[in-house]
């Protein structure tokens, strides 16, 4: 928030001297703020059971009562922070009240400069009040495990961490594509932790949570009478997220009106609460993701196409658990360690027949599905070494869907048998290159993650192949 504007902001000043009232009312609103006035307890208390306040300056001694009551009967909302107003001498007044929840003060005579400056202090105050409470909520998550196949990813993620680091004001941003179990989520709370947003609060929203009708409020928030059922006013989870990341799950689940409310809040960094007539300024990284294919769903008319451009910066596209080859096996070998800790186990391994059973599996949940199975085997298997029984042993006949979903898989698993003429072993080479270069996406030095080779290897071998569809044609004229 900037000094010197409180723009957006709704401000309760409890005040019996009407002087002093009239003088904060003029310089508050001078400064952008939305002001509400009351000259007693009871007026404050009618003031706050119906309406909500951002910030309160609240003064100790009022015709009616002490101030303090209001912090002591709990009348204030949690989201308000309240300042408390005290006379010069009776600072032992203020040092109650903060005891009782207020969370600065100020001494009068005071300036009325100094506003926007306690109010920015106290701002910060509420931000790690929510932090203390984010942490003690949040369990704590494993590192995310990228290998081979998500080495260009995870260049790819230092590198905006990089940016973040540089850039002046809130960083852009970040949009995570994959199926659905491939880590998003992991993928969000890896960037924000490591992030010069790390030390505040991450809040995860799974869009497709909510129903429609409630979707805006849940996002932006709602002022007291909004809607039907709306008894108080509540923040929404932008503001939940001030300071720090909003990750926004199945972003296109939201309706194309709400999308166009996330756009100017990730634009303007400004969100109108339900029912409120005035902007409020917040600071949040935006990371949203996606199952399906954003571009297909604008074309669509399913998702707002200047939404998809301003999230397209930074995008992030992680592959299915199937094109990720012999990572499976490592990965496999990292979440059997964590899960064995876990249940205080130790000792367990994964057997040969284990690990083809896992390579020949096409893994439709993913990455999720893969942890699944490796605890449903850790609680029910009475082995140390596991083989992962439920799995097929060899991969699915031709034709089949999950054949046709691992087309490599067959020169990686044991089951394969060799035909009796045999077959060349550079033509098997040949067709893997080829096979990793089409997931790849013609991408070579993509495809030599995959095969777990470097660049040159991937390019001796094209160049190989090209020569042999040289020698061909001639060989044929020579016939």
């Amino acid at each position: 928030m900037k000094s010197s504007s409180l723009t957006g902001l709704s401000i309760l000043i409890i005040e019996d001297e009407v002087l002093l009232r009239k003088q904060l009312t003029a310089a508050l609103q001078g400064m952008g703020a939305d002001v509400t006035t009351a000259g007693t307890v009871a007026a404050a208390r009618n003031l706050i059971e119906s309406l909500s306040f951002d910030y309160a300056l609240l003064d100790v001694n009022l015709p009616d009562g002490l101030g303090t009551e209001l912090l002591k009967q709990k009348q204030f909302a949690s989201s308000t922070g309240v300042i408390v107003m005290t006379a010069d001498g009776a600072v032992g007044g203020a040092v109650e009240a903060m005891k009782l929840g207020a969370l600065d003060y100020m001494v009068k005579p005071f300036d009325s400069a100094e506003l926007p400056l306690v109010i920015a202090r106290v701002r910060r105050a509420k931000q790690n009040a929510r932090l203390d409470e984010h942490r003690r909520d949040a369990p704590t998550k494993d590192e995310f495990f990228f290998g081979r196949a998500l080495a260009e990813v995870e260049t790819q993620l230092q590198r905006i961490l990089i940016a973040d680091q540089r850039i002046q004001g809130t960083p852009a941003p970040v949009l995570i594509l994959g199926e659905t179990g491939t880590g998003k989520t992991s993928i969000a709370r890896w960037l924000h932790r490591r992030g010069p947003r790390g030390a505040f609060p991450l809040v995860e929203v799974n869009c497709s949570a909510f129903p429609e009708t409630l979707a805006e409020a849940e996002l932006f928030g709602h002022e007291r009478g909004a809607f039907t059922d709306a008894r108080a006013g509540r923040l929404g989870l932008f503001e939940a997220a001030d300071g720090g990341t909003l990750f926004l799950d199945e972003l296109p689940s939201l309706s194309l009106p709400t999308q166009a409310k996330v756009l100017t809040a990730i634009e303007d960094q400004r969100i109108r609460r339900l029912g409120a007539n005035k902007m409020v300024e917040v600071d949040v990284r935006v990371i949203a993701a996606s199952n399906r294919d954003l571009k297909e769903l604008v074309a669509a008319g399913q998702f707002r196409e200047d939404l998809y451009h301003r999230l397209d910066l930074f995008r992030i596209n992680l592959p299915a658990l199937r094109e990720r080859g012999a990572d499976i096996i490592r990965m496999a070998s990292t979440l059997l360690e964590r899960l064995c800790r876990r249940h205080g186990l130790v000792g367990k391994s994964i057997s040969p027949l284990g690990e083809s059973r896992l390579l020949a599996y096409p893994w439709p949940g993913n990455v999720r599905e893969l942890s699944h199975e490796i605890e449903r085997s850790i609680v029910f298997s009475e082995q140390d070494v596991l083989d992962f029984e439920r799995l097929p042993a060899s991969v699915p006949p031709p034709n089949t869907p999950a054949a046709s979903a691992s087309p490599s898989s067959d020169w990686l698993n044991t089951g394969f048998v060799f035909p009796p003429q045999g077959f060349e072993l550079d033509q098997a080479i040949d067709r893997l290159v080829q096979h990793a270069l089409k997931q790849a996406g013609e991408n070579v030095s993509a495809a030599a993650r995959l095969l777990g080779v470097s660049r040159d290897v991937v390019r001796y071998r094209l160049s190989g192949q090209r020569e042999k569809q040289k020698e061909t044609p001639e060989s044929a004229s020579s016939e």
